[in-house]
């Protein structure tokens, strides 16, 4: 079969079958360079003179192809050269390769590099005295990890590294007698060192597998330990999180619920978990937030680390999510692996879908799918709402661009239709479906439309008729509402953000899911519109809500009276659908479908709202339309007024006292009406924070709640001066908890001193901070109205080093202008930001300088439209 001609991809004379790697003469300083050897079990396709590999940063010293048996030497390698625009070598041999079985040997060296990709090295300052071969340079320590998808794999060892040429992996690493070394099997045997001092740590075979989920560790580890309550194969499976000396008891939390997700995902797919192992591993420098390495998943450390006694407590959703994503994708991209990068939501999209099903299962007390649509699903309409946003599907003819749609897209979108398709065939067929579909394919790799087919069979519908346009189209559609007695008319377009489709911008009908709410007692009548305009009988005039528990991914454009209505109709809305109004009139509102009166007038209703979920919206809607009128000082002034006004009454009556056993939920809205009442000046709730950290800053340590760490930090910034400021910076200096650090780079980014807030993003460039982390300091500053215009200004007059200091990932440095750039809203900022990277190389990170200039484009026009009736509607309820 000829390769396909949509993707650059390696000629496809030879096929890899097994890997077996070895790592000797790791040097831990100056070079940090290491010997490797790799012996590539291979089917040879036809006879050739030359083997064209992926490598990238490797030195090939020598190579020879030997017989099947890897004895009698076939041919020795005659000259090298490399490519490394495209990351390949070319090794031309003496002899001919006969077609058939052979065995590739290739001696090289590489690097353990600093880059966060790739066989990479971490350094931190421990929690407690290291063992003494732990690789030092004085103050910080090293371990050691790996980080392969993309196309990374390649710059630990030569390979085919392209996601369907899967083969099994055995491996083995030379490494000082007192560190530990892990990988994607159990160990097989621990030797003697080449000297005194070393070991030889060797693990079994792996199952087939893409080479971007092979992975390693080594480092000054420990570990605690559980084992999963099923049995597989007759054994209960050992489940461990590790972590540098000092942290391991940070991983319980993680622990308890990656055993338990384990076996919940082996029943719902019907699969049971391959692998005789399962390892989690906390990473002290690490781009992304975690990696699904098979049997050996890596994690941020804010990520899988959670100190009881120290954390906030809103750092368990986060790592109990992160788990359960991870631990999905052992099935759903290990097991059954994407066949290319276009297809990557295919693992993603599901990934998160599935891992909010697990997070729910084992907590139903969380409401994780009103979190899911104010998080993900606004999220995703957000970004998918502007012309810059791509297909979920996305050609990829080269697999080095694929970093780009490691994105809300991939994931948030991908997650939402997901969503939508389960709730639309019901969860049981639909997860009947994927349970099939991992069995047919299991080891190997699959396309968009077997997943597809496999939900067909199991539902008898034609999913990939009306899933297509979700997949392979751009954007989403507003179904606009206009009401007849009984009835309403429904008519779908394309949205977009700046309100100006053109009409072959507009040429797609998405099948959308109606879910008329309607009636006393309100319920729920399924149907679909699958054309551009349709009419819905039967409605009650007194009530309706389209789009019920928000489970469709569109916006509803509801006429102005409608919406009142619907404010006042509370009591028979469910918390998705709170949210979903929310957020569809903001993004009406800014579009200019609808007017921030309207949004305004919606949210005043809910004063009175219990649900803090629903208030994180109102937070999030009110925080938007904050910020794009940030520098008109009367409607500021009037918004803050505003603000203060709705957040008051629930914020003084949560009040400061978090009760033994209180709900988890309760907690977070504590924290959240508190914050947002003090961000809106409210002088009560100020004096008592600035009270707390006074006598936290005098050494009492239980004068702030773990849980109001960052509410108490932020508004003593946000209210101080220099000596509040430096008090943060020394606690992000001493902090062991690792969420605490991110807490306090948010908290520096609350001054509205713009000299602080310029030292807050020398200090997040600088080499104390992880790279990782940096982008938290842009974010805070830029999402501050007093001092966003300093973010751009540091970006612009500090590039040199930004881009030396987070440049060292694609993935950082495009979050440090992905998060930044979009909460501007002048022209004149997106034209300067244009001007500037114009002459820069924006490969890794053109896609985010498009979505910052759609977004400020899109923020300028409404500012310019709304603001004369905002301000009118201001001054008319006297807020201004």
């Amino acid at each position: 079969m000829a390769p396909p001609t949509d993707r650059d991809i390696l000629p496809n004379t030879i096929k890899p079958l097994n890997y077996d790697l070895s790592l000797f003469n790791l040097e831990f300083g100056g070079e940090w360079s290491y010997d490797g050897l790799v012996k590539i079990d291979s089917k040879v396709k036809q006879s050739t003179k030359e083997v064209v590999i992926n490598t990238k940063e490797l030195e090939i010293t020598g190579a020879e192809v030997l017989g099947k048996d890897g004895g009698s030497s076939i041919a020795s390698m005659a000259d090298v050269s490399y490519d490394k625009a495209n990351e390949r070598a070319t090794i031309k041999f003496s002899g001919d390769i006969p077609a058939g079985d052979a065995v590739v040997a290739i001696k090289y060296k590489g690097v353990m590099n600093n880059a966060m990709a790739g066989f990479y090295r971490s350094k931190y300052k421990p929690a407690t005295t290291p063992s003494s071969g732990t690789p030092t340079d004085g103050e910080f320590h090293y371990m050691f990890s790996t980080q392969f998808e993309a196309c990374d794999a390649r710059r630990a060892f030569p390979c085919f590294d392209e996601p369907n040429l899967k083969a099994s992996f055995e491996f083995e690493i030379e490494i000082p007698e007192d560190l530990v070394a892990i990988s994607n099997m159990p160990e097989k045997g621990v030797t003697k060192g080449s000297k005194d001092g070393l070991k030889k740590v060797a693990f079994e075979k792996t199952p087939a597998m893409s080479t971007y989920l092979a992975a390693w560790a080594i480092g000054d580890f420990e570990y605690v330990e559980d084992s999963t309550a099923r049995k597989y194969n007759g054994k209960n499976i050992p489940v461990r999180v590790y972590t540098t000396r000092g942290l391991k008891e940070q991983g319980r939390f993680a622990l308890e619920h990656a055993h338990k997700t384990l076996d919940y995902f082996s029943d719902v797919f019907g699969v049971e978990y391959p692998l005789p192992k399962s390892d989690l591993l906390a990473v002290h420098e690490f781009a992304m937030g975690a990696m699904e390495n098979w049997g050996l998943v890596t994690y941020r450390t804010t990520a899988v680390l959670f100190d009881e006694e120290k954390s906030d407590a809103r750092f368990k959703n986060r790592v109990a999510y992160v788990v359960a994503h991870e631990l999905a994708h052992q099935w759903f991209g290990n097991l059954v692996t994407m066949d290319w990068w276009n297809e990557l939501w295919l693992n993603e999209g599901f990934a998160t879908w599935v891992g909010w099903l697990a997070v729910d299962h084992l907590h139903p007390e969380w409401k994780v799918w009103s979190q899911f649509v104010a998080e993900a699903v606004q999220t995703a309409l957000e970004l998918d709402s502007l012309r810059a946003s791509h297909p979920i599907e996305v050609p990829v003819r080269n697999a080095l661009e694929v970093d780009q749609i490691f994105d809300h897209i991939s994931y948030l979108k991908g997650s939402s239709v997901i969503r939508m398709l389960s709730n639309h065939l019901g969860q049981e067929v639909f997860l009947k479906g994927v349970g099939d579909y991992l069995k047919i394919h299991a080891y190997g790799n699959a396309r968009t439309n077997d997943l597809w087919a496999a939900l067909s069979a199991a539902s008898g519908q034609d999913v990939q008729a009306f899933m297509d346009p979700w997949i392979r189209k751009i954007g989403f559609p507003v179904v606009t509402v206009a009401e007849e007695p009984g009835q309403i008319g429904i008519r779908q377009s394309r949205f977009l953000t700046t309100g100006d489709v053109k009409s072959e911008e507009d040429e797609t009908t998405w099948w959308i899911p109606v879910g008329l709410k309607t009636g006393t007692p309100a319920k729920v009548v399924h149907s679909a519109l699958t054309q551009k305009e349709d009419t819905v009988r039967d409605v009650d005039d007194d009530f309706y809500k389209i789009n019920a528990d928000q489970s469709g991914f569109y916006r509803t454009n509801y006429p102005p009276q409608r919406l009142v209505k619907l404010g006042e109709a509370q009591d028979r809305l469910s918390e998705e659908d709170k949210i979903g109004l929310m957020g569809d009139a903001t993004a009406l509102a800014i579009a200019g479908n609808a007017t921030t009166a309207a949004l305004l007038s919606l949210l005043e209703g809910f004063q009175k709202e219990k649900s803090y979920l629903v208030w994180s919206q109102i937070a999030s809607s009110l925080s938007k339309v904050r910020a794009v009128f940030a520098t008109n000082k009367e409607i500021s002034a009037g918004l803050k007024k505003f603000a203060l006004k709705l957040f008051s009454p629930a914020a003084e009556a949560i009040g400061w006292e978090f009760p033994e056993d209180e709900e988890w939920l309760t907690g977070q809205s504590r924290k959240l009406l508190l914050g947002y009442a003090a961000g809106a000046g409210h002088d009560g709730i100020i004096a008592e924070g600035r009270k707390k950290f006074s006598a936290w800053k005098s050494g009492d340590e239980k004068a702030i709640h773990q849980n109001l760490r960052s509410v108490v930090f932020n508004l003593a910034v946000a209210n101080g001066g220099q000596e509040e400021y430096d008090s943060i910076k020394r606690e992000f200096r001493k902090l062991t908890a690792v969420d605490g650090k991110e807490i306090c780079i948010q908290a520096l980014g609350r001054s509205k001193n713009p000299d602080l807030a310029w030292d807050l993003l020398e200090f997040v460039t600088s080499e104390e901070v992880p790279p990782q982390d940096a982008h938290g300091g842009i974010v805070a500053v830029s999402s501050n109205n007093e001092t966003r215009p300093v973010a751009w200004e540091f970006t612009k007059k500090s590039w040199d080093r930004v881009d030396k200091r987070l440049g060292i990932s694609g993935i950082v440095i495009d979050r440090w202008l992905k998060m930044g750039l979009p909460k501007y809203s002048d022209t004149a900022v997106r034209d300067d930001i244009a001007n500037f990277f114009k002459d820069k190389d924006t490969g890794r990170y053109s896609r985010s300088l498009v979505i910052a200039s759609d977004t400020i484009t899109a923020n300028a026009a409404y500012k310019e439209r709304d603001a004369a009736r905002l301000l009118e509607w201001l001054k008319a309820h006297g807020y201004a």
